[in-house]
């Protein structure tokens, strides 16, 4: 056999369940990634299968296991893993490392229960096992005679910590070297607080992934505007607004851009402060709150604030200028269950102008399901969408046929709506298509090889529909394949 080899374990059906072994020879593999099944991926063959049980695949040779980032998707099943006698060590960035435990212990709630002993027990040897890694660093993960292996993270701009990892073996008695490219999850262009993702140099294998492969995003230089023109429109009803949100990546973003907007709209109200003809605001945003009550979105909010060296050069300038686009003066976290339901009874009994981001960003449960069944009938309150709703959930529901007297199940009750639904694009933290073919033809040598993995069938036809046609026209030597044909 010519070695390397790649299998697939995950993220071939769909946009979950992302894990991939790459065997360099007989005796030696890597796993990069082992995540969770979610969504309709759970229902779709042998990947459900995998989805519901212990880790089906042989470990006899894997001697690490590599994390690109640490959503569900990507890292969820770490357990599994670990019961069915997995003993290596676990390699990710070191913005990675300190998010993992708090995402895994989370996940290890949801899936298996257990006491705060059993958990901690999890994530103590979760910690023994990671090494965390410098981006744009070699680290050697074997070296004989035979065969030299190293891998490299770089930042693939998806959330905080998100890597694409380059693999370089040398077979030395063939005198041969092969270059494989893992891109986990790409993130768009103009993100809020994190650079946008470089290609890398060169790949012979890129296993690429697909998730818009089929699309375009919305202009996302513009997004923020886009926002306020929301929040200032849902203010007038002076109610609440509602924002469903992910813990990890969109509710930092989310708050970086209303920083700004409070930022602004104080250097507004500071230019007519010597005016007498003031104009009238329904909305004294000086004192207005935004309140985060997502426990999990506030420890991952801090790490966000750890790492501000690696912000982007914006985001950068913003600290330097004294301001705290994650930690300002109008922020209120919520911890306690006693304090989220106060807060939800509070504003749904008194209607006051207040901006909550809450989890879970599709509305099928965590506290931001409080707030819904509190507020949804009264037309004052307006529910904002910033992601994509999957189809089935409660946010698809109210996307869809909520708003205007329409009903939503929540916990299997109907919930009249009279408050106004507004969803918002461009806010996706994956690279659309021609992120994705930039990645590609960024290379200075394009790959020999592509493998679309974690998209839906459409996605991946159409961006190797494309890809083969820029080979085509660059006159270059390449195959892209659909990983799971």
């Amino acid at each position: 056999m010519l070695y390397p080899e790649i299998i697939h374990h995950g993220a071939t059906q769909g946009v979950t369940g992302s894990c991939h072994q790459l065997c360099i020879d007989a005796e030696h593999s890597f796993l990069i990634d082992c995540g969770l099944f979610q969504g309709s991926d759970v229902s779709n063959g042998k990947e459900a299968a995998a989805a519901q049980s212990a880790v089906l695949f042989s470990l006899k040779t894997i001697k690490a296991l590599i994390v690109t980032h640490v959503h569900a998707d990507h890292i969820g099943r770490i357990p599994q893993l670990l019961a069915a006698g997995f003993s290596g060590p676990i390699l990710c960035s070191e913005p990675s490392a300190q998010l993992m435990p708090l995402v895994l212990e989370d996940a290890f709630r949801l899936q298996f229960g257990g006491t705060q002993k059993e958990a901690d027990q999890y994530l103590e040897l979760i910690a023994k096992r990671t090494i965390a890694l410098p981006f744009n660093t070699w680290f050697e993960l074997l070296s004989s005679p035979e065969l030299t292996c190293r891998v490299r993270l770089q930042r693939a701009g998806h959330v905080l910590g998100s890597a694409y990892v380059e693999c370089d073996m040398v077979y030395h008695l063939e005198n041969r070297e092969q270059r494989v490219v893992f891109s986990g999850d790409l993130g768009a262009s103009h993100t809020p607080i994190l650079p946008s993702p470089q290609s890398p140099e060169r790949a012979d294998v890129l296993l690429l992934e697909s998730t818009y492969g089929d699309r375009l995003h919305e202009d996302r230089t513009t997004r923020h505007l886009r926002l306020e023109q929301a929040i200032d429109k849902a203010l007038e009803d002076n109610g609440t607004i509602l924002i469903p949100a992910f813990s990890l990546g969109r509710t930092q973003e989310l708050l970086y851009e209303i920083e700004d907007i409070l930022h602004r709209k104080a250097l507004v109200d500071k230019s007519y402060s010597a005016e007498e003809d003031q104009p009238a605001e329904t909305v004294n945003w000086p004192q207005l709150p935004i309140i985060l009550d997502s426990p999990l979105a506030s420890r991952i909010t801090k790490v966000y604030q750890q790492f501000d060296d690696i912000w982007d050069a914006e985001a950068s300038a913003r600290t330097e200028s004294s301001r705290k686009p994650l930690k300002f003066s109008q922020l209120i976290t919520i911890d306690s269950h006693d304090q989220h339901l106060r807060t939800v009874n509070y504003l749904a009994s008194t209607g006051r102008p207040a901006i909550v981001i809450a989890g879970h960003g599709m509305c099928a449960g965590g506290r931001i399901v409080n707030y819904l069944k509190a507020m949804l009938g009264d037309s004052r309150h307006n529910v904002i969408f910033v992601g994509y709703q999957a189809k089935g959930t409660p946010g698809a529901a109210l996307q869809s046929h909520g708003a205007g007297g329409g009903y939503v199940e929540l916990d299997k009750e109907r919930y009249v709506v009279r408050a106004a639904i507004t969803t918002l694009g461009g806010y996706s933290a994956h690279a659309d298509q021609q992120g994705l073919v930039d990645f590609v033809t960024g290379m200075d040598q394009w790959p020999s090889e592509i493998r679309l993995v974690h998209g839906e069938a459409g996605a991946k036809k159409a961006l190797a529909d494309v890809l083969r046609r820029k080979y085509s026209l660059s006159k270059r030597e390449g195959d892209v394949v659909i990983a799971g044909k």
